[in-house]
């Protein structure tokens, strides 16, 4: 169906929100409805059919938690319309916007959004509408991130594919958090990539590196004799990626002291060279990325709460490999393919064995060490086929032993605390606490020896 043919319902308690999309849509929809109240969706569904629906996530400013749009998108379910529904959503609320596809939205968009982008959201849902495949949410597949090697089919990496298709187009800043090896990089770069910048600079400073002499000046830049060494007017980062994008990686290394010049020029928007007091306009995205878990980031002895806020308009937590196991062998089969070409070798395939090997293996480096471990393989491998043995997983990590279940959790842990349970309950009767835990004195007191109780 053509947007020139549909009729559209618009439902938002924002009347600047009602008042815009009227009239961006005025002349391109045959009909536009708006309404504040979702409580009247009934009465206007029952009095006419609509094509579309843009549908709030919010409307109680006390509560923000998107369940009001969720809520009122099975409704429209429930009075049998057929509208395509699209929820309007905040930056925060992505993932519960990710979660309406799910239950049955047509798509989502972001505020603020660009006219152009969301005209096209509207068509997009119109001619899937028309093609009768309104029950299946549009998905983004591994090839719609062009460019990088961010691949997966598991349902993780799908949703986050999807929020770096919809985030990508704002300018909102976004912060990647997840394990060293995980891929943020790739990510950043796949955002700048499908961002209205992506004509424009990438940059990326691994700021964690930087030392307190030289953070300044790598970053905001400096005149001639600014220092002993500047023998030169040099430009920072920050300026050379005007207009572009600015991805300042391992975020969460940096000290208080640098924290407080990075938020000084984040608020203002604006540089100042050392050895000047000129400030330069700076437009820039923003993207940062660490490997400190949030909560460690929170801890305003170690990170300011200010600064957080200002980087975390959207995040992205990106998952260890040992929780995408759906995606370790096509990882595995596109480096094969890669170091194969790379080493002019026949395109290397896995036996079964080493398949079972690849998914049995815990990845503390995640994909940087399957990377580094099948391009070994590659190397050494003598046929076209590579075996278990092949597969030497790096000895840098082999020490490593990663375990995300509390002590609480854990096997052993359980069975200390009932031990020490029931000898509490018997008053310390070794003999009445091992008939009670089906053991043997001998055997209680072994395990007593074990857990040195």
């Amino acid at each position: 169906m053509l947007l020139k043919n549909a009729s559209v319902l618009i439902i938002d308690d924002d009347t600047d929100v009602l008042t815009a999309v009227r009239l961006l849509l005025k002349t391109e929809a045959k009909e536009v409805v708006t309404e504040k109240n979702p409580e009247n969706l009934r009465w206007l569904l029952s009095k006419q059919a609509f094509d579309v629906i843009l549908l709030d996530m919010n409307f109680t400013s006390s509560i923000n938690t998107g369940n009001e749009g969720l809520f009122w998108l099975n409704k429209v379910k429930e009075f049998k319309s057929e509208a395509a529904v699209i929820m309007i959503t905040a930056y925060g609320d992505i993932d519960l916007a990710v979660r309406s596809l799910k239950e049955g939205a047509a798509d989502f968009v972001v505020k603020p959004w660009h006219n152009e982008k969301l005209i096209t959201t509207i068509k997009e849902a119109l001619k899937r509408k028309g093609n009768g495949k309104m029950a299946a949410s549009p998905s983004l597949s591994k090839d719609s991130i062009i460019g990088t090697e961010l691949l997966g089919e598991s349902e993780i990496m799908q949703d986050i594919f999807y929020k770096v298709e919809k985030i990508a187009p704002t300018d909102a800043n976004i912060l990647i958090l997840g394990e060293n090896g995980t891929g943020k990089d790739l990510i950043a770069k796949a955002i700048h990539q499908q961002s209205l910048r992506t004509d424009k600079a990438f940059i990326k400073v691994d700021v964690g590196a930087l030392t307190e002499s030289l953070f300044e000046s790598e970053l905001f830049g400096h005149k001639k004799g600014a220092f002993t060494d500047a023998r030169e007017d040099r430009i920072g980062r920050f300026e050379a990626a005007n207009n572009g994008t600015l991805f300042l990686d391992e975020i969460g290394n940096i000290s208080l002291h640098q924290q407080a010049k990075l938020l000084s020029v984040l608020q203002n928007r604006q540089v100042i060279r050392l050895g000047t007091n000129d400030p330069i306009p700076i437009n820039i995205r923003l993207i940062c990325a660490t490997n400190v878990p949030l909560a460690e980031l929170a801890n305003e002895s170690r990170f300011r709460k200010d600064l957080i806020y200002r980087i975390n308009t959207v995040e992205i937590m990106v998952p260890p490999l040992r929780k995408r196991e759906n995606d370790i062998i096509i990882l595995a089969k596109h480096f094969s393919r890669l170091y194969s070409n790379k080493y002019l070798k026949p395109v290397l395939e896995f036996d079964s064995k080493a398949m079972e090997k690849l998914l049995q293996y815990h990845y503390p480096g995640n994909i940087r060490e399957l990377q580094y471990t099948i391009e070994r393989a590659v190397i050494m491998a003598d046929g076209n086929v590579l075996q278990a043995t092949d597969l030497i997983f790096s000895p840098i990590e082999s020490s490593v032993v990663v375990d995300s279940e509390p002590d609480e959790l854990k096997l052993s842990s359980v069975e200390k605390n009932t031990i020490l349970r029931v000898i509490e309950k018997h008053n310390g009767n070794i003999t009445k606490a091992a008939k009670e835990l089906g053991l043997t004195r001998t055997a209680l007191y072994r395990r007593l020896s074990k857990y040195d109780i």
